[in-house]
């Protein structure tokens, strides 16, 4: 049975609906403007779909689950505010709705190495690159 191309174009608007909503709830969580962390039933309320669907559509559409995006993109975060602040780790793994210890298991798991590994590894390559003056 062929299926129409109707439902190919529906599971991408989806996926990217899905998309759309984790950058903005992950926006909102940087700028304090909520601080509880969405899970797949939120995202799928917002879209009007089951969660069980949305995650059955997006892993058709994107090769990836939910929890792939959302971990991606914590990280892209979590990393760059490693890099472009001083806040003290416990304060980035409060805005991120973590406590300090499982902000610190999730970036290791993600990164091979933790926060303050990295930190201290990102200042190192600048200075290494002369971009800043020790």
């Amino acid at each position: 049975m062929k299926l129409p191309q109707k439902f190919f174009a529906r599971r991408h608007e989806i996926a990217a609906d899905y998309l759309k909503e984790l950058d903005k709830h992950l926006d909102d969580i940087v700028a304090g403007r909520t601080t509880e962390m969405f899970e797949v039933r939120d995202f799928a309320d917002l879209i009007h779909v089951h969660p069980t669907h949305l995650s059955n559509t997006v892993k058709a559409a994107t090769g990836y689950s939910p929890c792939y995006f959302f971990e991606k993109r914590l990280m892209e975060i979590s990393k760059s505010m490693l890099e472009n602040t001083y806040m003290p780790i416990s304060e980035i793994a409060r805005i991120l709705t973590y406590d300090p210890s499982n902000f610190t298991k999730f970036f290791k798991h993600f990164a091979g190495q933790t926060p303050k590994q990295y930190r201290e590894e990102y200042a190192t390559s600048l200075v290494a690159q002369k971009m800043i003056v020790v």
